[in-house]
């Protein structure tokens, strides 16, 4: 019992005497019982506080009464798992095996785990003897534990599993790295937000609790863990059953013993934290823990415990008939209201106290949302807002009764449009939401794709709804890997509302806790915890998407929520593929292109039926041919074939619409209003998918309809802000209508979200404001990264044709020429070079050699490039057959 009752003492020393409280109370146990006294006389001095420590720790070992009362097989029993906890460390009890010792107290012996099954690790909590000789005892903390085994919340420890073996009783739940409350209360007090945060997640969590009838009854900072990445977990709920029966009497100066027993009833908790009921041995209900959260509250402020007192007898005095002193004596700043939650949270009587968690959960959320600042460098203009206030309520006073029945008034007025306010707002859909990508908690490379793969789920099923805007994928992965500030988020991509999350995967085993936040003040409006297996990643990732529209406060349609439901794939392997794909498709060069269609072959491979995959494939093969990297007709025939594909497996997704209508609408010759018909298809369906949005405005564009195409574009934009496509795409309409100043200026904040000089226009932009060195310089800053690209080659020979060097121009023709093969996939470019030369019937000799092949892509006839040859009756009829309204 060493190493238990050592750790036992070490949650309430503080860190500079703990060596020095661990090295006496070994030196003290070395002696023989009668020789203690004079030794700890002797090596305390005048340490009084130091001897008590010590002392209560020897008490622990002083079990007399207990192995007198106890029946011998008992006795035996606690003797060998007093053995077993020193060699615990390699032996394996059920399937885990132990890994090393996390600590220990009056509760148990708690080891680091690992499940050989699942393959993660656990903490694994062998329960001391004497708690479980008793068999009625035992029967109703393995109730409570099968029942707190059912909650599921994010701020609460999760249990896997209760057992048996030998003769030790365990409990398994999850392992937490971080560290508890207590031993960050060692290191001081908290600042009262932190303070804050913290209560507001244990009251979560025990509002969670008290909803499916439990009560802790032994809510303590030891029971406090805080994780590295600010999530608290509430830990040992159903232990505390395990305190409903006498146990064995403990020194009386112990004052922080963990189980005491009167001779007025069986006292139940641990000293100092708690309630007058259950000090008293009354029975306890929910608002013992609202007075023990009370306590812990109070402690984190002051750094100081509201009752002391030399003995526990003495606290639990203090607990019964004294009042702890005001927050304010230990911290003058302390809020008038937070005062209040905590005195109306410690109040004896448990009738005045608060009656629900859910009531002293709203206070907290409320002085949160109030609190004001600690003075800083505003500190004299606050004071003269105060000076002001005084002057104001001097005048009142003045006046007496009258003016101080009009004040009275006008306070009922504005709180009661506050309160309209206030309700009314929260009451209301929250329409626009953010899904950022998640943590992977393992930082595990195999897991990633879960990480990346169930925000952009969530964000395919929430992009379904009609009333909601949702941040495409692109734009929320700017946020991947980085510190996330909900509000700052909230700024950049104008959403109210951000969901964030951490998924980790242990073997067959999968967690996932999200949380959604208001992006107005950072207040958290929801956070769940799953604990599913791999297999069922799918079914979760509905069960998601379904409560946070719950918690959006929205009303979906019978037909909506059978979207929600729908999963494009069940195989597993599948999704982690097609994520992979949808990885590489969005850089769009030639290799990640390449690299997407791959993994997308491989989803198939998995899953034939697997039509978001097809869709993607269908995407990938498209832009291959847009940007000149396969013959563009190879990428048209590709493409087409593909997406219908996709859409005979499931025409009610919107992705095979869009790839389909990318295909009608960005090749020549074009079919608009088919491809304008399956794009407006996939916006019924899906809304919020700006690729629809997007290439609905490039249709528009390419019809010279520029107006129609801004506002469709600008749709997509605020759907995707973070796009450079889509930014280069809104820019590129201003350079139609030759505003070229705008144009550069847009194309200029687009080159911040992505590579610059992607698409075969920019160039233009450049050349329209002169600004040729310029051009060249962003050229081969672009090719030192991008060698071989030939948009780059191309757009360095619009340079060279527009400041009139014919050699460097046609050298750069005939490197075009050599790229395009017998295909001639660059025949489009070329002939846009001959036309800058000003040099006719090359331009339009290129121009028909590639429409009959089939190489002429997005073709823009209002862009300037084309002025040279624009009255040509040749070019009208070339637009003609292209299916280019003239």
């Amino acid at each position: 019992m060493a190493a238990a009752t050592v750790a036992a003492g070490h949650s309430l020393m503080k860190g500079e005497k703990y060596h020095q409280l661990e090295e006496l109370y070994h030196q003290a146990l070395e002696r023989e019982p009668d020789e203690r006294r004079a030794f700890l006389e002797q090596a305390c001095a005048d340490d009084l506080a130091l001897r008590r420590e010590v002392e209560s720790l020897l008490g622990y070992d002083e079990r007399a009464a207990y192995f007198i009362e106890t029946p011998p097989d008992d006795v035996a029993a606690a003797m060998l798992a007093g053995e077993q906890s020193q060699s615990m460390p390699g032996r394996t009890i059920g399937h885990y095996q132990i890994l090393s010792l996390l600590g220990a107290g009056g509760m148990g012996e708690v080891y680091l785990a690992e499940d050989t099954r699942l393959k993660r690790k656990v903490a694994l909590k062998v329960l001391p003897v004497y708690f479980t000789a008793d068999r009625d005892r035992l029967r109703r903390f393995e109730q409570e534990a099968r029942a707190a085994s059912t909650l599921n919340h994010p701020n609460i420890i999760t249990i896997h599993e209760i057992g048996e073996i030998e003769v030790a009783h365990y409990l398994v739940t999850e392992f937490i790295d971080g560290e508890t409350l207590r031993h960050r209360l060692m290191q001081g007090r908290l600042e009262i937000s932190p303070a804050l945060d913290v209560s507001l997640q244990v009251a979560s969590a025990l509002a969670a609790a008290h909803e499916a009838g439990i009560v802790h009854r032994d809510i303590k900072p030891e029971n406090i863990m805080l994780r590295g990445d600010g999530l608290v977990k509430v830990l040992d709920f159903g232990l505390a059953k395990l305190t409903e029966a006498p146990t064995p009497s403990v020194s009386e100066e112990a004052s922080t013993a963990v189980m005491l027993s009167t001779e007025a009833g069986v006292v139940m908790g641990t000293a100092g934290y708690m309630s007058p009921e259950q000090a008293r041995g009354q029975k306890v209900d929910a608002r013992s823990d609202i007075f023990s959260l009370g306590v812990v509250l109070y402690e984190m402020i002051t750094g100081r415990a509201p009752f002391e007192g030399a003995t526990s007898s003495d606290v639990i005095a203090a607990i019964l008939k004294t009042e702890p002193p005001p927050l304010g004596h230990y911290l003058p700043e302390a809020p008038a209201g937070l005062e209040r939650i905590v005195q109306k949270a410690l109040r004896k009587d448990r009738e005045e106290r608060y009656q629900t968690i859910k009531d002293l959960l709203v206070d907290l959320k409320v002085e949160v949302r109030t609190k004001e600042p600690a003075l800083t460098s505003g500190e004299v203009t606050e004071q003269r807002q105060t000076s002001s206030v005084e002057h104001l309520v001097s005048k009142i006073r003045l006046h007496k009764r009258g003016a101080a029945a009009i004040l009275v008034a006008l306070f009922v007025a504005i709180a009661g449009v506050a309160y309209v306010l206030f309700f009314a707002e929260d009451k209301k859909s929250i329409g626009s939401i953010a899904v950022l990508p998640f943590v992977n908690a393992n930082a595990d490379p195999g897991a990633e794709y879960l990480a990346d793969g169930i925000p952009e789920s969530i964000i395919n099923n929430l992009s379904k709804l009609p009333n909601l805007k949702v941040m495409s994928r692109n734009s929320v992965f700017r946020f991947k890997g980085q510190e996330i500030d909900a509000q700052e988020v909230g700024q950049k991509l104008g959403v109210r509302a951000v969901l964030t999350g951490r998924v980790a995967q242990r073997g067959d085993a999968l967690a996932i806790s999200i949380e959604l936040v208001d992006a107005r003040d950072n207040r958290q409006l929801w956070g769940q915890h799953y604990n599913r297996r791999l297999a069922d990643v799918f079914a979760v990732q509905e069960t998601m998407a379904e409560e946070i529209t719950e918690k959006l406060r929205l009303t979906l349609t019978g037909a909506e929520q059978q979207r929600l439901a729908k999963h494009p794939t069940e195989n597993l392997k599948a999704f982690q593929y097609y994520m992979q794909g949808r990885a590489y498709t969005q850089r769009r060069t030639r290799e990640d292109l390449l690299a997407a269609i791959r993994y997308c072959e491989k989803a198939i491979g998995e899953d034939p039926n697997y039509a978001l995959a097809y869709a993607g494939l269908a995407d990938a093969y498209s832009n291959l041919g847009v940007r000149g990297y396969i013959a563009p007709i190879e990428g048209l025939r590709k493409a087409e074939e593909i997406a219908r594909q996709a859409l005979a497996l499931d025409d009610k997704l919107a992705e095979p619409h869009v790839a389909l209508g990318q295909v009608y609408v960005t090749y020549s010759p074009s079919n608009f209003s088919l491809g304008d018909r399956e794009l407006r298809n996939a916006i019924e369906l899906s809304p919020s998918l700006s690729l629809a949005h997007l290439y609905l405005g490039v249709s528009l564009v390419r019809q010279g309809r520029l107006d129609e195409s801004l506002e469709e574009l600008l749709k997509a934009r605020e759907l995707d802000p973070l796009s450079s496509v889509i930014a280069r795409q809104v820019a590129v309409t201003y350079h139609l209508r030759r505003d070229s100043v705008r144009a550069l200026e847009l194309l200029r904040e687009a080159n911040e979200l992505g590579p610059a000089l992607s698409a075969t226009w920019e160039i233009g932009a450049y050349i329209q404001n002169r600004l040729f060195n310029e051009a060249l310089a962003e050229l081969e800053k672009a090719k030192r990264e991008r060698r071989d690209d030939p948009i780059l080659i191309y757009s360095t020979g619009m340079v060279y044709a527009a400041q009139r060097k014919r050699p460097e121009a046609l050298q750069v023709i005939k490197e075009l020429e050599e790229m395009s093969h017998a295909n001639l996939d660059q025949a489009h470019w070329i002939a846009k070079i001959y036309a800058t030369l000003n040099e006719k019937e090359m331009a339009f000799s290129w121009l028909e050699r590639g429409l009959a092949t089939g190489a002429i892509g997005v073709f823009y006839k209002d862009e300037p490039v084309w002025d040279p040859i624009r009255d040509d009756p040749h070019f009208a009829d070339l637009l003609r057959r292209m299916g280019l309204p003239q």
